[in-house]
């Protein structure tokens, strides 16, 4: 007879299935909530007359409400369960995606992105508390691999889609589309998802209050160093992110349907380090797969410098882009489960913290390459490659790889 470990180890593949693809919707509302309008950013510039750097901070304000927001919901989420703040935060998504698409000036634009990013933080953190109340161990990796690639996908496929829109409908009409989006997901979430943590580990013996929460969080070595790793690595993937319509539309003349496909291609990337990641830990540990994936990252970004400042073109940025971005696909499961596998009392707290260190980071950093200007492919390469050496240094340093603790089975 097999004993039942975690809750999720009873559940039958059709049940897997479902909260696969459900949680996998909730995890990619703030990618696409933040990265859809992407291909428009130029048209923006030009409808408000502003400058880019302006423009980018209405993208920056979305990644700090995102942020902020995992910092609320997270700890709200270990102490009254899942649902409740799931729906009321999608519902403020919902509201403030409406608003953005009436908005008269760039100003108003964000502080509507800026709620949108805080109603759109229950996604991805309730999403993966509600999987570690689920499972642990490996188990846990294959279920984190699966939304870890639908958060890497989302950000990559998210332009692609809006270039599509655009297509079809002004850039306003993208709001709505995100709209629709997360009242569709708070449907599915009241239809088919369940409470996964039961009242009686709401109150568990220190870890009851936000203060113990945290310091359980914070006072783990592993799971400082990672979050660290996770955030610079996600920095280096959203300074791309932040400038490549400027990149590649202006200094390369892609139209939006062009910069779209040139997505697509990169997501091919994301699957494959995703996928790759998650079967490999059967074999390495997650925290070698890092250690590898992180110096990929530097190196094809330091290629990216010296290949644009030699003057070889678009080939020359684009190669060692995609390996970069494969480089962060084989990364993200392994974050996640580093930095949630010890923390099953407080993992709302635990992804929070994740969660916000990672946006609120990119969001300080990636207006950083606007400054330093889109002229060339060079600054937003120096910017990844230096995000690429915190996360070695980290990973080394902090947490000290030998140390980690091999998954259970």
């Amino acid at each position: 007879m097999t004993t039942v470990v975690h809750p999720g180890d009873s559940l039958s593949g059709r049940q897997r299935l479902a909260y696969i693809l459900i949680l996998g919707a909730l995890t990619a509302l703030g990618p696409f909530t933040i990265d859809t309008y992407l291909p428009a950013l130029p048209t923006l510039q030009n409808d408000f007359g502003v400058s880019t750097a302006a423009i980018q901070l209405t993208l920056t304000a979305t990644t700090i409400g995102f942020g902020v927001g995992q910092l609320l919901v997270g700890p709200w989420s270990d102490k009254i369960g899942r649902r409740v703040p799931l729906m009321v935060a999608t519902a403020v998504h919902i509201i403030a995606c409406l608003a953005a698409a009436i908005a008269p000036s760039v100003e108003l634009l964000g502080v509507a992105r800026a709620l949108q990013g805080i109603g759109a933080a229950a996604g991805g953190v309730v999403a993966m508390a509600m999987v570690r109340d689920l499972f642990g161990g490996r188990p846990l990796v294959r279920m984190l691999s699966r939304l870890a690639l639908v958060n890497g996908l989302a950000p990559v496929l998210a332009p692609v889609i809006g270039s599509w829109l655009l297509l079809v409908m002004p850039w306003r009409g993208i709001f709505v589309v995100l709209a629709v989006y997360g009242l569709f997901v708070v449907t599915c979430v009241a239809l088919w998802i369940v409470e996964t943590l039961p009242k009686a580990r709401r109150h568990d013996a220190g870890h009851s209050t936000v203060g113990q929460r945290y310091r359980a969080v914070l006072g783990d070595r592993v799971f400082v160093g990672i979050a660290i790793v996770g955030a610079a690595n996600f920095t280096g993937l959203f300074s791309y992110l932040s400038s490549s319509s400027f990149i590649f539309q202006e200094i390369y003349r892609f139209n939006a349907q062009e910069y779209g496909l040139l997505f697509a291609v990169n997501s091919i990337g994301i699957i494959i380090g995703v996928q790759s990641a998650s079967r490999l830990t059967k074999y390495v540990g997650p925290q070698w797969i890092l250690a590898c994936s992180t110096v990929v990252m530097f190196l094809s970004s330091v290629t990216i410098v010296v290949l644009d400042q030699s003057h070889v073109g678009l080939w020359g940025t684009i190669i060692p882009l995609w390996f970069f971005i494969a480089a962060c696909g084989f990364g993200f499961p392994c974050v996640q489960v580093l930095a949630l596998n010890g923390h099953g009392h407080e993992a709302g707290t635990a992804a929070s913290l994740l969660g916000a260190l990672n946006f609120g980071t990119a969001g300080i950093v990636s207006p950083v390459v606007g400054i330093l200007g889109v002229g060339s492919a060079a600054p937003m390469g120096a910017v990844m490659a230096i995000c690429a050496l915190v996360s070695i240094a980290s990973l080394w340093i902090v947490v000290r790889p030998r140390t980690v603790p091999e998954l259970a089975h």
